[in-house]
């Protein structure tokens, strides 16, 4: 068996994981959802007013209507985002990158030539929870 039979062994085990299962069934629900479509469909109106107002020169610009446009870019936003169909894909789509992102680390280590079966499932995290500010750089 070569690494790309094997590969295509992973990726079929990947489909067939809990994390996975429940992305697709979320994404689908989240397609489905009329109200999130219609607000996503607002969002992307109002974005493309927004642009389109602030391509004007800056005589013809409102700035009045780019703030009133804003707020109601802002507003519409928050909706999708408190959406329930939204908040599911969001945390699935979380955790199958998490999954994704540990197979990733594992094959870059064995390809460093790190041991596959002993390597961390992450990548060792080293910042402090107040980010990067006084870091001395990624190892």
């Amino acid at each position: 068996m070569n690494v790309i039979e094997i590969t295509r062994q992973l990726g079929k085990a990947l489909q067939e994981d809990e994390r996975y299962i429940a992305f697709v069934t979320a994404k689908e629900q989240s397609d489905n959802d009329q109200v999130l479509q219609d607000l996503i469909g607002e969002f992307n109106l109002k974005r493309m007013n927004l642009n389109s107002e602030m391509s004007k020169s800056a005589e013809e610009k409102n700035e009045e209507t780019v703030a009133a446009l804003n707020q109601e870019l802002r507003e519409v936003y928050a909706k999708i985002m408190s959406n329930e169909s939204m908040q599911a894909y969001n945390t699935t789509k979380d955790n199958i990158d998490k999954v994704l992102e540990s197979i990733n680390y594992i094959i870059t280590m064995a390809a460093n030539g790190e041991d596959p079966m002993t390597c961390p499932e992450e990548k060792p995290h080293s910042c402090s929870e107040s980010g990067c500010a006084g870091c001395s750089g990624c190892h």
